[in-house]
């Protein structure tokens, strides 16, 4: 546009050359020619053809504007209507038309901040455009997660929704390492999904290995004190993501994606997705899954994910036909000394007669014949309190495992169990019983009113019964009346009526009655008239 300017200032003819910019642009001739003149209004137009310039008076979305479209999740009608009664309040001047105010917040707002301010963050970042990493090589980073399943799993006669741990490789999308768990993962779920993860050795397949780094994403069980000394010993750096970033670790939050759409949703019990404001829907009659059927499953779909199925970013090969090609040296670790490095330790105890004391239990082995006396240390996997493992304290030497002593039957255990439950119900039952309140329906504006009407004698037996529980209200603190004080002490009257007559108080320590001083008594105190105050 500013060329065709200065050729028409200089008095070339630009008919064609309208007519041949038109044909580019895709406008008509007219556009252009209209364009230039307005070019020759004002030169700032031309670095911009076509677009609007603005005017003296039109509507441009002020950060109120953006503060209430926030305020009413993006519903501009609802914002209208607040301009509107703020006018009429005297507070601003008179909002544009429903239809003007549409097309100002198209016009100065981005479709990402439009998404923002309706919903939240997570709608805006859809609209944002993210980099893709270099693919690097095998066990260059790792990326790991859990994930809740959607699918509902029998477990000991228990309807629940198992999560999954795991690691895959972000050069090959391999599943490195996978765990699952029948309710929330702990460190012991990260702990055994990296085992699985690190060793090659079967059943685990050709993929492991130690890798050089790791990206979590804040979570306590990946950051836990055990965890981070694990990967310490293993010389392998975590690398821990910033909040609500999920695109930082994208092939994690791909997998976690893929599994649903192309597993668990042809899973009976898939509990699929309802409507806002509806339950989720079951098929009567359908029969759970057990979590061990689940767990067999989602391991040969992991197998087939990593041997037979063909990513798009792959172009064409699987994730075992890119991790072979690759010839990165692997690291490998012991199975025995991965086991020591992911258990936590307990420090050190003393073994006696009776084995070691551990979380104030008596945990014995075999090979503790005849080693009563020395300091051993102590490591257990978390949550699995049945078992420990005993190192030497001196020198480190694994000296084996050890038993939990006395240890209760599973029918003991099963009974304790239906026991809490039980109990557990009752409670609930009870506290929702007691903390239920109704209140009237009001069709009118006033003070909420309460339901429920008790008679005198209602009131009182429940105060009394609550009299009755209350462990202050049962205390009895003149139930032994304190001792009198020695004799030669002076007591006022109304503490000496409290008192036990005849049994001195005792004297502190180091004292005896003679090296009591004996105390004079304080002549009486008397008014003008000479009587005693």
């Amino acid at each position: 546009m500013r060329r065709l300017l200065a050729q028409r200032r200089e008095g070339e003819s630009i008919t064609w050359r309208v007519r041949s910019a038109a044909e580019v642009l895709g406008v008509r001739e007219r556009a252009v020619w209209r364009w230039l003149a307005a070019a020759e209004r004002d030169e700032a137009a031309a670095a911009a053809p076509g677009e609007r310039t603005a005017y003296r008076g039109r509507f441009v979305v002020t950060d109120e504007v953006r503060a209430m479209l926030g305020l009413w999740k993006g519903n501009v009608a609802a914002v209208h209507r607040e301009l509107t009664a703020r006018a009429a309040r005297g507070e601003g001047v008179s909002p544009p038309s429903v239809p003007t105010l549409h097309r100002a917040i198209r016009r100065d707002l981005s479709p990402g901040e439009r998404a923002g301010l309706s919903g939240g963050e997570r709608a805006a970042r859809k609209h944002d455009v993210f980099l893709a990493r270099p693919r690097g090589w095998r066990n260059q980073v790792w990326e790991t997660d859990h994930m809740q399943a959607p699918v509902l799993v029998d477990v000991d006669g228990a309807t629940r929704r198992p999560w999954i741990t795991w690691f895959t490789d972000c050069a090959t999308n391999v599943i490195t390492g996978v765990a699952v768990t029948p309710v929330y993962p702990s460190r012991e779920s990260v702990l055994a999904a990296l085992r699985s993860a690190v060793l090659r050795e079967e059943p685990y397949g050709p993929f492991g290995g130690l890798p050089e780094k790791v990206r979590v994403d804040r979570g306590k069980d990946f950051l836990s004190r055990t965890v981070t000394a694990a990967f310490d010993v293993l010389d392998v750096m975590v690398e821990d993501l910033p909040a609500y970033t999920p695109h930082l670790k994208g092939t994690v939050e791909g997998l976690n994606r893929a599994v649903e759409g192309m597993f668990l949703a042809a899973l009976p019990g898939y509990a699929r997705q309802p409507r806002p404001g509806k339950r989720p829907s079951r098929p009567k009659g359908e029969v759970l899954l057990g979590f061990e059927d689940f767990t067999a499953r989602l391991l040969d779909w992991t197998r087939w994910w990593n041997t037979e199925h063909r990513p798009a970013p792959l172009r064409g090969r699987t994730p075992l036909e890119v991790w072979q090609d690759d010839a990165t040296p692997l690291r490998d670790v012991p199975a025995t000394d991965l086991w020591t490095f992911t258990l936590e330790d307990a420090g050190t105890r003393t073994l006696t007669t009776r084995g070691v004391r551990f979380k104030r239990r008596d945990y014995v082995g075999a090979w503790m014949t005849g080693q009563a006396g020395i300091r051993v240390r102590v490591r257990f996997m978390p949550h699995h309190d049945h078992r420990i493992e005993v190192y030497h304290a001196a020198g480190g030497r694994y000296l084996g495992p050890a038993d939990l002593a006395d240890q209760a039957t599973e029918e003991q255990i099963a009974a304790v169990r239906r026991a809490r439950a039980t109990r557990a119900r009752r409670l609930k039952k009870d506290l929702q019983a007691s903390q239920r309140e109704r209140y009237a329906a009001a069709t009118r504006p006033g003070a909420p009113r309460r339901l429920g009407a008790l008679t005198t004698a209602q009131a009182g037996a429940e105060l009394a019964r609550a009299t009755g529980t209350d462990l202050s209200d049962l205390s009895l603190p003149d139930l032994i009346p304190p001792a009198a004080p020695p004799a030669g002490w002076r007591t006022p009257a109304s503490l000496a009526a409290l008192t036990t007559p005849g049994l001195p108080a005792p004297l502190p320590p180091g004292r005896d009655s003679a090296s009591v001083p004996e105390r004079r008594a304080a002549p009486p105190i008397t008014g003008e008239d000479g009587d005693a105050l």
